[in-house]
């Protein structure tokens, strides 16, 4: 398994955190949120993972330089952000003789063990999926994508950022998607994938839900929370 890791953003919520370290390099206990990333994904069997660079560049590169791991890192530098659909048209051929692969936003801290999701999305495989898309319960569903599933685990409406939610079953910012979706990324960048993407896969998407702890890192007060709840599983 193949897996896109995007770390491109200039986490502008965050400063000044951010105003001289990459978002994706904000400690978590001690170890930069991609170390944690990298982990996650190597232990999901991962064998190779592409990271979209942009905003201090150099600092994510030595970083990738300095990892001691057996997964090969691939960095694919972005003078204009694409934007994460565009990334992945951008650098299609990286997974496009894969039957499938991984997408993970960087910005997130999680527990999930992305193994479950590959499992999910083989599971159907005879279904043709062309992704599955890993869903959580949120309490702020109006800054999140809402997800409408049927008995069955198909997402059969999806809307970001609602202004009247139907529910609080909210996009976690990790997918599997099926080489068949590369034909469906929309042609030009800068292209978003839960805005642009997601809808183009529809009805042939499905939504599986976990209550693994994630922390959408995009506030200071969500970084800090992620830290306080680190801190507090360490000492228990």
């Amino acid at each position: 398994m193949k897996a896109f890791l995007l770390a491109a953003g200039l986490g502008v919520r965050l400063r000044p955190l951010t105003l001289d370290t990459p978002k994706c390099l904000l400690p978590i206990g001690g170890k930069p949120l991609l170390g944690h990333w990298f982990d996650s994904l190597q232990r999901a069997g991962v064998k190779d993972v592409l990271l979209n660079t942009h905003y201090l560049s150099q600092q994510v590169d030595a970083f990738v330089k300095s990892w001691r791991g057996n997964m090969r890192v691939h960095t694919a530098y972005e003078p204009v952000l694409l934007g994460s659909a565009g990334t992945l048209r951008a650098n299609r051929s990286f997974v496009e003789n894969d039957e499938s692969f991984l997408v993970c936003y960087a910005d997130n801290w999680t527990l999930f063990n992305a193994a479950e999701l590959i499992r999910c999305h083989e599971q159907h495989h005879g279904e043709h999926p062309l992704g599955t898309m890993l869903l959580h319960r949120t309490a702020r569903p109006k800054e999140c994508g809402i997800a409408t599933l049927d008995a069955r685990g198909w997402v059969t409406a999806f809307e970001e950022k609602p202004a009247a939610p139907v529910s609080n079953l909210a996009n976690s910012g990790i997918y599997v998607f099926s080489r068949e979706s590369l034909a469906l990324l929309p042609p030009a960048a800068p292209a978003d994938i839960a805005r642009d993407f997601i809808p183009r896969l529809l009805p042939r998407l499905l939504g599986w839900e976990s209550a693994d702890l994630l922390v959408d890192i995009g506030s200071p007060a969500s970084y800090q929370r992620a830290n306080e709840l680190h801190d507090g599983m360490i000492k228990s």
